[in-house]
């Protein structure tokens, strides 16, 4: 690694990916017996009292405890696009009333409030022979009390929580330690290692502890809230303890591992990664929607946890070394050419430089992945365009003009009008189809529209951390009388949420296999939230999406990839692949996309090898050509169709 590239990095906020200010949540997936009680705000499972008590057939809100079915909304990508504000908008539906089992099936997504008020988002994993597997970040929940505690400790570009096989903290990592009164308040300065960094900051010092061997740890960043430091590359290996000391003490068990790699991302999900053939721009030439990567050029990957090297622990050094951990690295699931990996210039933080091969896929999302061993990164996109400039995604519906415009603006309305058919196993595994339509009209302040889960075609991402960026204030815009016509059929209204404004909804006759034409009409608002008036159609193929080969994913080797197979559909538009499964407290999932045309796409293994062993589901969607509407008081509206067909998956 040349010093001069190294000394262009002016962001070093940026490339740590240290944020302004954190919150501490609670993030956990607890398997319920019969008769078991939760406690959402401190994940306990106590004998008596709690937020909700789980008889085996049906889930009994206790005390002031109150939850609702989130309507619309369903599966891991569902659960991971819900914050604490749009939770808010369901507390008018919540109630104490139970809810029984026939409405908690796999996937389901239930929006909870505490005995204590805080807001709570829960999936239901499993829920099978009289127990029920739920997956749930509470918001607010950090423990409380005077003294430190910790909610998570996870490496400070992946954020992976424990429990997955890529959780550990290699040594020589930054790395992060949420929780709650773990520093005194006021600095919440990132501090320069040009001078060393400190092993006391704000009151508070870190020690891990594995073996007989105690270690302090240099710390560059310390709030209330989190600190962030660097795990020293002489750490032996194995569990250890890791002891916060701030007014008291506090502890937790950390996994010490020779690498585990995280690589820092920005916007929601972009990798931040710079253009090596664009050094005098902006923050050395960061790859961005409307300035994308090219085939066969040479980037910086920056990231964390790639493996300890011979440098320092606490001081900026210009001759960055190599760790002798190997690498493989996917680009849009192709391999590239790795020609450096090892330490920055800064303590704790890493640095890949590829060259991204000429055949890779384009588009505004496509995933990067790094591989050493049988240990996966977590995945990121970049955008990717021959010749650069703004990146392009046609078959999402999606253009880096538009989602940096979009991104740019404080307010923007948006309108979407869906046409939908889902199959799941319901009772027994027997498969339930439900058939209905949705319109969302929101105006959105302070929101960000990039990243997300979005993938670019023929790749894909890993969700297995619950973290994203901000869906900002949420505000119902009035579309005035809704209806969708189906072929054949009568105007169905759709109609609104009490306390959601802006989403309405309604339950469908079945689709017919050969398809047909779905005409929404809306008879316009009033008043200043008002759209206008508007027609616009979504047209299903014939025949529609047909799953050929669901055997294949009812057992699955992680070690050996998937392969699913389609016919149908609608041509020219593209199938996504989802995937999921739960074990202990570690819950994740997968999401791929493919051109309708190809009939089949594998994902491969180190995509599977991020999910830990256990159960799950394993699903597969398509979704019409999304097509763009005009109406008054919108700045974007567009409308699609989707069928989806879901099962039950077992990963070993």
């Amino acid at each position: 690694m040349k010093q001069p590239l190294c000394n262009r990095i002016a962001w070093t906020v940026l490339a740590l990916g240290l944020p302004i200010a954190a919150l501490a949540d609670l993030s956990q997936t607890t398997t319920l017996q019969t008769n078991s009680r939760l406690n959402l705000d401190t994940g306990a499972t106590p004998s008596s009292g709690g937020d909700i008590l789980w008889n085996g057939s049906t889930i009994t809100l206790q005390g002031n405890a109150k939850a609702a079915v989130v309507p619309g909304i369903s599966g891991a990508a569902g659960f991971g696009a819900l914050n604490q504000s749009t939770l808010q908008a369901f507390s008018s539906l919540a109630s104490s009333a139970p809810i029984s089992s026939t409405s908690l099936t796999t996937g389901t997504i239930l929006a909870a409030f505490t005995n204590a008020g805080n807001p709570a988002k829960v999936l239901v994993t499993a829920n099978s022979g009289g127990s029920i597997t739920l997956q749930f970040t509470t918001y607010g929940a950090s423990g409380g009390g005077s003294g430190p505690s910790i909610t998570r400790v996870t490496n400070n570009s992946s954020d992976i929580p424990a429990g997955f096989p890529n959780s550990g903290i290699s040594q020589g990592a930054l790395f992060k330690v949420v929780g709650s009164s773990l520093a005194d308040d006021g600095d919440a300065n990132l501090h320069d290692s040009q001078a060393g960094l400190p092993t006391t900051l704000n009151g508070a010092k870190i020690t891990v502890t594995v073996g007989n061997t105690t270690v302090p740890v240099a710390l560059y960043y310390a709030t209330p809230t989190q600190i962030d430091g660097v795990l020293p590359a002489n750490t032996p290996t194995g569990s250890g303890t890791l002891t916060v000391t701030h007014n008291g003490t506090v502890s937790a068990t950390i996994q010490v591992v020779a690498a585990a790699p995280g690589i820092t991302t920005y916007n929601n999900g972009t990798v931040v990664a710079q253009d090596t053939a664009r050094p005098t721009d902006p923050y050395g030439g960061l790859i961005t929607f409307t300035k994308s990567a090219v085939p066969g050029g040479t980037i910086i990957i920056w990231g964390s946890g790639f493996g300890a090297t011979g440098d320092s622990d606490t001081v900026y050094t210009g001759t960055p070394h190599q760790t002798s951990v190997p690498y493989t690295v996917y680009i849009g699931g192709v391999q590239a050419n790795v020609t450096y990996a090892g330490r920055s210039v800064y303590p704790g933080v890493s640095v890949f430089a590829v060259l991204i091969p000429q055949n890779v896929p384009t588009g505004c999302y496509v995933p990067v992945a790094a591989v050493t061993g049988n240990v996966v990164s977590n995945i990121g996109t970049l955008p990717i365009r021959a010749g650069g400039g703004a990146c392009s995604d046609p078959q999402l519906g999606f253009s880096g003009d538009q989602i940096s415009t979009l991104s740019g603006k404080d307010t923007v309305k948006t309108g979407t009008v869906v046409v939908s058919q889902t199959t799941l196993p319901g009772a027994g595994a027997t498969p339930v189809t439900s058939n209905g339509a949705a319109a969302i009209f929101q105006q959105v302040t302070g929101a960000s529209y990039a990243g997300g889960n979005a993938v670019s075609m023929g790749g894909c991402i890993l969700v297995q951390t619950l973290t994203g960026g901000s869906t900002g204030t949420t505000t119902g815009l009035d579309p005035g009388t809704i209806t969708v016509t189906g072929p054949g059929g009568a105007p169905v209204a759709l109609s609104g949420f009490p306390g959601f404004a802006g989403v309405y909804s309604a339950t469908l006759p079945a689709i017919p296999s050969t398809g047909g034409a779905y005409v929404f009409n809306a008879s316009g608002g009033s008043g200043a939230n008002a759209v206008g008036s508007f027609t616009t159609t979504v047209t299903f193929p014939n025949p529609l999406l047909s799953w050929t080969n669901q055997s294949a994913a009812a057992n699955v080797a992680r070690s050996q990839g998937l392969t699913f197979r389609w016919s149908g559909g609608t041509p020219g538009s593209f199938i996504t692949l989802y995937g999921s499964s739960v074990s202990g407290t570690a819950s994740g999932s997968y999401i791929c996309t493919a051109p309708q045309s190809a009939g089949q796409f594998t994902v491969p293994s180190y995509v599977l090898l991020g999910l830990p062993a256990g159960t799950g589901g394993s699903s597969v969607q398509n979704s019409t050509n999304y097509s763009t509407f005009s109406a008054s008081g919108l700045d974007f509206a567009g409308a699609v169709g989707s069928v989806l067909v879901g099962v039950n998956s077992n990963y070993n």
